[in-house]
């Protein structure tokens, strides 16, 4: 098995040559061109892993793997690191990151893991930027609040109990409410913001992915919105000749199908 998994690797990297050097569209490539393929990849393989689709899943893998080896590459070319140096560096930061299994420190749940990893990365990185620097800017505003609120929980910096998150909730959706009669709408996307970001701490607190949860919640809508048009075609009509109760007629007749 092994003995496979270096073939395969060593068949990657080849390839991964043969490509920059004779086909005009790799060649031409930079770290700046690859960089939007790269989030796309990245959203491809999210939809995969929502869809539960194994097929899916490993394809994609494959497309995020190419841009890891490319990236690789074009780092070989400039003499700043290969596919060697990228392997042998996230070894050691696993090493390093993990002494609960490579050391003497102990930890039992995965809660300590984490608190552990948070310490770790901060005190070998030495961010001037402190706990939250490691939050990358370009991260989509949901996923970025997600990954703040660990890193702040990491620190101690959390609700007692995770049912006190609630209080939150509802002060925040009190405030959207003041500022909808205020009418003033920089402010009203301010408490929007809050509101949000309360809401994204409660999943967090509650082993929820807010970006799965919203997903799946989106799809849902779709594949309910899609029944009420085909089976408005069907009868002769379209949506926006309908009454509002007759489409509501028709939300409920989808809710049913499924």
């Amino acid at each position: 098995m092994e003995d496979k998994r270096l073939e395969a690797t060593a068949r990657l990297l080849e390839v991964m040559n043969t490509l920059r050097r004779e086909c005009p569209w790799d060649r031409e490539q930079t770290f700046d061109s690859l960089r939007s393929n790269t989030i796309e990849e990245t959203y491809e393989l999210a939809d995969a892993i929502l869809d539960h689709n194994m097929e899916g899943i490993k394809e994609e893998l494959g497309d995020l793997l190419l841009h890891v080896v490319f990236y690789s590459k074009l780092g070989e070319e400039q003499g700043a690191f290969d596919f060697t140096d990228v392997a042998n560096a996230l070894c050691d930061k696993l090493i390093y990151r993990h002494p609960h299994v490579y050391g003497d420190i102990h930890a039992n749940t995965p809660d300590e893991v984490k608190e552990n990893w948070e310490a770790l990365k901060l005190r070998k990185k030495k961010r001037k930027s402190g706990t939250l620097g490691g939050v990358p800017r370009s991260l989509p505003a949901m996923v970025k609040a997600y990954r703040v609120g660990e890193k702040a929980a990491a620190t101690g910096f959390d609700w007692e109990r995770r049912e006190d998150v609630w209080a939150k909730v509802k002060e925040e959706t009190a405030e959207v409410e003041a500022e909808i009669n205020s009418k003033d709408h920089d402010r009203l996307e301010g408490e929007f913001g809050d509101l949000f970001f309360a809401l994204i701490n409660a999943c967090r607190l509650y082993g929820v992915d807010p970006e799965a949860a919203l997903e799946r919640t989106n799809k849902k809508f779709i594949r309910r919105f899609n029944y009420m048009e085909e089976h408005a075609a069907a009868e002769g009509h379209m949506l926006h000749d309908m009454t509002l109760d007759q489409m509501e007629a028709l939300w409920q007749q989808a809710k049913k199908e499924e």
